[in-house]
């Protein structure tokens, strides 16, 4: 049997990250927490290009031009979406989500998923550097043992 991994060396690699600016407090904390994570892997921060966008529903298409302009490594998306009272939560959730996934399927680049899709605040404060972690930070070993176990095949 044959095993094949990735590492968590981010020497060399070039990340994109697409952050949506709608609920910044929480977004701008998963910034931190992915940024710290690459850094702390190797990757130098020369190597790391981060683009805003107006909410979540706008990560897609930035990914897109990032994964096709062929500089980047990986990506990694960021956002917060927070349920509130109408059904917007759900589309906005699910078309983003689904988004990103047609992004890296058909780029065949890496785009790790750091959207949180929480009922309220405090979920998302709790999931970006609270006591459930934070998912920028998760997301950055993602992209990077991603990319490598690819370069593995």
């Amino acid at each position: 049997m044959n095993t094949i991994e990735g590492s968590l060396n981010g020497q060399g690699l070039t990340i994109g990250i697409v952050i949506s600016r709608f609920n910044q407090h929480i977004t701008q904390k998963l910034l931190e927490g992915a940024n710290a994570t690459l850094l702390s892997h190797g990757v130098n921060e020369a190597d790391i290009t981060v683009v805003f966008v107006p909410g979540a529903f706008e990560i897609p298409v930035l990914a897109s031009h990032l994964a096709y302009s062929s500089n980047y490594d990986g990506l990694i998306c960021l956002g917060a979406v927070v349920k509130g009272e109408t059904d917007h939560y759900e589309y906005v959730a699910s078309q983003t989500s689904k988004g990103i996934l047609d992004v890296s399927v058909e780029s065949g680049i890496p785009v790790a998923f750091g959207v949180l899709t929480t009922l309220d605040m405090d979920q998302a404060f709790a999931r970006s550097g609270g006591d459930k972690g934070n998912i920028g930070s998760s997301c950055a070993e993602t992209v990077i043992e991603t990319i490598n176990t690819i370069r593995n095949l």
